[in-house]
């Protein structure tokens, strides 16, 4: 990159949590401000998108909609490095829990005209549709993960995120087991770390917010979850939350129709 790099946030169909963790950063994003150029943040700045092209994008959102579906393939072709964030971005989020039934049933029974409701039948991750150069997980993201993607992109070198289960961050923190101490549902062993186990610190069981870590043995947590009592619809709704369509989610889910 020559000069300051040129930043923009773009925002699909999600709550804009993840966009307000990088607001959140305040005093970080203060230090980086002089290194970069915040070109198009519509959350942060009246700025409108000026059709000019982008040295990085952060998204947010799935794409569900016709006019997302589009829209993902310019901010791509605009974009010299594209990175996602959170859920919906990199696996489509609640919304896909729509994937798979009726969107139609969906809309008669929630909207007064659903005539005037435009979507497409399923909620889809980014990489779905586009290349995506790196992806960063949570709902919402952790600020401590997105500070350290900005400064590994403005320095050109690849990023240090964790890649080992929320279980890791739960014995660094000190807590104690929920699943074996009290038997309770906690997905802490197929999850991505990244939270600082937030939920097992509040003697709950973690809910895979930040979706699955590589080569989770998800079989095997379901065996475990069964042996504590849990039936097959308690474990298939475990997996079907913040990251419903990650793919082990989604397949372990399945296992348990």
């Amino acid at each position: 990159m020559t000069g300051r790099p040129r930043l923009a946030v773009w925002k699909f169909s999600s709550c804009d949590g993840c966009q307000l963790s990088l607001l959140d950063c305040e005093d970080e994003v203060l230090a980086v401000a002089n290194a970069i150029e915040i070109a198009y943040f519509p959350e942060a700045t009246r700025r409108d998108d000026d059709g000019g092209n982008y040295d990085i994008s952060f998204v947010e959102g799935s794409v569900t909609t016709p006019h997302e579906a589009e829209a993902i393939k310019d901010i791509r072709a605009r974009s010299t490095t594209l990175i996602t964030i959170g859920a919906c971005a990199t696996s489509g989020g609640i919304q896909a829990l729509k994937n798979g039934a009726s969107t139609k049933d969906f809309i008669d029974a929630v909207y007064a005209h659903p005539e005037f409701i435009t979507t497409l039948d399923t909620a889809t991750p980014i990489s779905d549709h586009v290349k995506v150069d790196f992806e960063l997980r949570g709902c919402p993201i952790s600020k401590t993960h997105l500070i350290e993607l900005i400064a590994a992109t403005l320095a050109g070198r690849a990023p240090q995120t964790p890649a080992h289960a929320t279980c890791i961050e739960c014995k660094m923190a000190g807590h104690v087991c929920v699943m074996v101490a009290e038997g309770k549902p906690c997905l802490g062993p197929v999850t991505h770390a990244g939270c600082g186990a937030l939920c097992p610190g509040y003697a709950r069981g973690c809910y895979g917010c930040f979706g699955p870590k590589e080569t989770p043995n998800t079989a095997s947590l379901s065996a475990r979850l069964a042996e504590n009592g849990a039936d097959r619809r308690q474990i298939k709704r475990l997996y079907a939350t913040f990251n419903t369509n990650a793919p082990a989610f989604r397949e372990e889910a399945k296992a348990h129709d």
